[in-house]
């Protein structure tokens, strides 16, 4: 699949590989935004778009619509921990639409769930930041072949100050070396 601007080629099943990869990071840490904010269910909305659209189901306007959702109430959230795994969720949803452009920003629709997760994973551990870093190695483990080879049509990630974007960036650098 390509379309006016795209610069190489992605398949539903390639897409499907790297929603996958992002629902199951979103999936670890769901639990932490539902207890943090019973009731809203934007996230689990979003994770649940994702699924089936990971299971074979056509995109739709469902994946677009739950991503904003869950991202809306990631700005809701009243923790950080909370907060990433809101936005770890609407990513696996947006992750249905990453784009066939080399764009830097692209591989966050590819990495960026997984390293929330591990952020999540730090800042319940006390904000170690070994624990991140153990997570990732999990993740790591978890990358398919498939998920290697989009990764790797993409320029790196954009660099950045956050500790998310960080994780993301050394999770980027461990998957590229594995191909």
């Amino acid at each position: 699949m390509t379309n006016a601007a795209g610069d190489f080629e992605l398949t539903m099943d390639e897409l499907r590989v790297v929603a996958r990869f992002a629902a199951e990071s979103a999936q670890d840490v769901l639990s932490v935004y539902e207890d943090a904010s019973p009731g809203d269910d934007r996230p689990r909305a979003a994770l649940d778009a994702a699924w089936v659209f990971v299971n074979g189901a056509r995109r739709t306007k469902v994946q677009r619509v739950t991503s904003l959702d869950a991202h809306r109430a990631a700005k809701d959230a009243a923790t950080e921990a909370a907060r990433l795994a809101a936005r770890a969720a609407g990513d696996a949803a947006a992750a249905a639409y990453l784009h066939p452009i080399a764009k830097a920003t692209q591989v966050g629709h590819i990495l960026r769930a997984a390293a929330c997760a591990a952020r999540v994973a730090e800042l319940n551990a006390g904000d170690d930041p070994d624990v991140g870093l153990a997570q990732l190695e999990r993740v790591r483990q978890r990358a398919t072949p498939v998920l290697i080879d989009v990764l790797g049509r993409y320029p790196l990630p954009p660099v950045g100050r956050s500790r998310v974007a960080q994780l993301m960036s050394l999770l980027d650098a461990s998957l590229r070396t594995t191909r």
